[in-house]
C-alpha cells in the first residue's frame, strides 16, 4: 500500500486567475474544491475522460518539481505548476483508476494530468516534453470534508 502526504494545497477562483495558497480546504463529492475555479455546486464539471468527471482535484508530486527544477536550473514554486494539490512520497502514476484516501475523503485517480502548451506560456520555459508522464493526476472527489497540509495520503485495497 502505497502513502504520502499533502504538501501544499493551491486553489485558483477563476479561469486563469492566480492560484493561492490554503492550509486547509473543504471538498464536496463531485463538485470540487469549495471556492475552486473547476468547483460546480450543479456537479457539471468542465471536463469528462471515458465519461468520467475528471477534473474535480488536480494533484502533482513535489519530486517531480524539484527534479524539474534541479534539471533546468529553474526556481519555480510548486504553485506555479497549478495543481490543487502538491504531495510527497507518493507515486501519483500508481493511482490512476484506483481509490485513496485524504483525511477520511475518498477519491478515485481518473488519468494522468499531462502538462499542457498554456502552462508552458505561462512559465516561459520549455516543460514539453519534459514534464510528459509527470505533471500530477486528475481524480474525482467521492466524498465530503476537509483536507489539510501534512495530512496522509493512502492508497486503497
Amino acid at each position: 500500500m502505497s502513502a504520502g502526504q499533502v504538501k501544499g494545497i493551491y486553489v485558483a477562483g477563476t479561469s486563469g486567475a492566480g492560484v493561492s495558497g490554503h492550509q486547509k480546504v473543504s471538498l464536496k463529492a463531485g463538485k470540487g474544491i469549495v471556492g475552486d475555479r473547476y468547483y460546480s455546486e450543479t456537479g457539471k464539471n468542465r471536463s469528462h475522460y471515458k465519461g468520467e468527471p475528471d477534473w474535480e482535484i488536480t494533484l502533482i508530486e513535489s519530486e517531480e518539481l524539484e527534479a524539474f527544477n534541479s534539471a533546468g536550473g529553474h526556481k519555480f514554486h510548486e504553485s506555479d505548476f497549478r495543481r490543487n494539490l502538491v504531495t510527497e512520497g507518493i507515486r501519483l502514476n500508481d493511482l490512476v483508476g484506483k481509490r485513496f484516501n485524504i483525511n477520511g475523503v475518498i477519491f478515485y485517480g481518473v488519468q494522468l494530468c499531462e502538462p499542457c502548451a498554456s502552462l508552458q506560456r505561462r512559465l516561459g520555459v520549455r516543460i514539453l516534453p519534459d514534464m510528459i508522464g509527470k505533471g500530477g493526476l486528475r481524480a474525482q472527489i467521492r466524498g465530503i470534508g476537509v483536507i489539510s497540509v501534512g495530512d496522509s495520503i493512502c492508497q486503497m485495497g
